[in-house]
C-alpha cells in the first residue's frame, strides 16, 4: 500500500474539515468515500468534493463496500465504539473523533475489539497532543525535572457558551443525545493531557457537577473536580461554559518547584534546591528554597493539530510510525469525567477504576427520566452528525 484511502462516517462540521484536509493536504492520503444518514449533508458532499468520493447513507453500507482502508468516525459520542467495533471487525484501520465514547463499559469493548485485530491500527483525535507547549510540558515532567508531582490544578473556564449555540442542535446538552455537557463535549482534550502529560490517573475522585446552572439544559456546565493520587498528591480540575472572561491555567506542583501553562507560555518556576532536601537542611527559622523563574523557550504555534493527527495515523499505517495518541488510550480521559458524574450522582468519592456497569445504570436513568426530549434513545445507533 503506498496510499490509504479514508472513509469518513458523519460529515457535520467536524467530518468536513478532515475531509477537506483529506483532499491533498495529508502526504500518502486520500479521501475515497463519506457516508452520512443526512440527506442535505450528502448534498453538501456531492457539491463540495471530487466526483470521485463515494457517498453512502448508512455506515453498514461504507463498511460493506470494501471501497477504503481506513473509517475516520466523526458521529455523535454514544456511536463512537459501536461503529468502530463494527469496522475492525470488518478489517479497516480505525480513527474516532473525540471522546472515545460516552461510558466506559462501552468504551472497554471497543478496546478489546481493537486488541483482537493487532494487525489494524487504531487511533483517536486527540490533536492536541500535537501542541508543541504541552508536549515540552510533558517532556518535563517525564523526565524528572520536576521531581515527584505533589499537586495538579487545572482553571479551564475559557469555553464560553450560549443558550443559542445549546438550542443549534437537537443533540447537544442532553443525556440523550451527546452523553453530557463540558465534561464530555469542550473537556476531552484536558482530561487526556491532564494523565497524559503526568502520566498518573487518580485513585479517587470527589466532584460536584453543576447541571443547567447558567443555560436551559439538562447536563453539567459547572463543575469542581478534587482527585487523589497514590503518591499522595491531590488534584483540582476547575471548568465551566458559563463564564466570561474564562481562564486557561495549568499548574503543577513537584518537589523542585512548579510549572505553569497560561497564555500560550511555559513557565518553570525552578527551586535551585529541591524542597525535601531543603526542609530537611534547614536550621534558619523562616526560610524558602530560592527559586528561579525560567521562562522555557517553546516552538510557536500549536503544532499540527487534526492533520498531524491524520498525518502521524496515516505513517502507522504505511510505515508502522507509533501513533501519538493510541485509540486505546481514550478510556482514560472517559474515565475521569464518568468518575465525575458518579461522583455528583451518589454524592461521594469514587474510586478509580470506577464501577462500569453502576454508571452506566445511572446514565439510562438520566436518559430515562428526561424532560428534554430533542433526540431518541442512543441504543439506536447513528442519529445524526457530530460536530462540536
Amino acid at each position: 500500500m503506498k496510499t490509504v484511502r479514508y472513509g469518513i462516517i458523519g460529515v457535520g462540521n467536524m467530518g468536513r474539515a478532515h475531509a477537506i484536509s483529506l483532499l491533498g493536504e495529508i502526504k500518502n492520503a486520500e479521501l475515497a468515500a463519506v457516508c452520512d444518514t443526512s440527506k442535505e449533508r450528502l448534498e453538501w458532499a456531492e457539491e463540495n468534493l471530487p466526483a470521485d468520493v463515494r457517498r453512502y447513507s448508512s455506515p453498514e453500507e461504507l463498511i460493506k463496500a470494501k471501497t477504503v482502508d481506513a473509517v475516520l468516525i466523526a458521529t455523535p459520542h454514544y456511536d463512537h465504539p459501536t461503529l468502530a467495533i463494527d469496522a475492525l471487525n470488518a478489517g479497516y484501520h480505525v480513527l474516532i473523533e473525540k471522546p472515545a465514547g460516552v461510558y466506559t463499559k462501552a468504551v472497554q469493548e471497543m478496546n478489546d475489539t481493537a486488541a483482537a485485530h493487532p494487525e489494524l491500527k487504531f487511533g483517536i483525535m486527540y490533536n492536541q497532543r500535537t501542541n508543541p507547549l504541552y508536549q515540552k510540558l510533558r517532556e518535563l515532567i517525564q523526565s524528572g525535572e520536576l521531581g515527584e508531582i505533589r499537586r495538579t490544578n487545572w482553571i479551564i473556564t475559557n469555553w464560553y457558551r450560549t443558550q443559542h449555540y445549546y438550542n443549534s442542535g437537537g443533540w447537544r446538552a442532553t443525556w440523550g443525545g451527546e452523553g453530557g455537557g463540558v465534561l464530555l463535549n469542550q473537556d476531552p482534550h484536558q482530561l487526556d493531557l491532564w494523565q497524559w502529560i503526568t502520566g498518573m490517573m487518580p485513585k479517587r475522585v470527589r466532584a460536584f457537577c453543576h447541571f443547567g446552572k447558567y443555560r436551559d439544559i439538562e447536563v453539567e456546565d459547572d463543575v469542581t473536580a478534587f482527585v487523589e493520587y497514590e503518591n499522595s498528591a491531590t488534584g483540582l480540575f476547575i471548568t465551566t461554559t458559563g463564564e466570561a472572561p474564562g481562564t486557561n491555567r495549568f499548574e503543577i506542583n513537584g518537589d523542585n518547584g512548579k510549572i505553569v501553562v497560561e497564555n500560550g507560555t511555559l513557565t518553570f518556576w525552578r527551586l535551585r534546591t529541591p524542597e525535601p532536601k531543603f526542609n530537611a537542611e534547614f536550621a534558619g527559622g523562616f526560610g524558602t528554597p530560592e527559586c528561579w523563574k525560567c521562562e522555557i523557550p517553546v516552538k510557536p504555534g500549536g503544532g499540527d493539530q487534526h492533520k498531524g493527527i491524520l498525518q502521524n495515523f496515516t505513517n502507522a499505517i504505511l510505515h508502522n510510525e507509533p501513533l501519538l495518541a493510541p485509540g486505546e488510550e481514550g478510556i482514560l480521559g472517559l474515565t475521569l469525567s464518568n468518575a465525575m458524574y458518579l461522583s455528583s450522582w451518589t454524592d461521594n468519592w469514587v474510586e478509580l477504576p470506577i464501577d462500569a456497569d453502576l454508571f452506566h445504570e445511572k446514565l439510562m436513568e438520566k436518559i430515562k427520566n428526561s424532560t428534554f426530549q430533542k433526540i431518541a434513545a442512543p441504543d439506536k445507533a447513528f442519529e445524526v452528525s457530530g460536530s462540536h
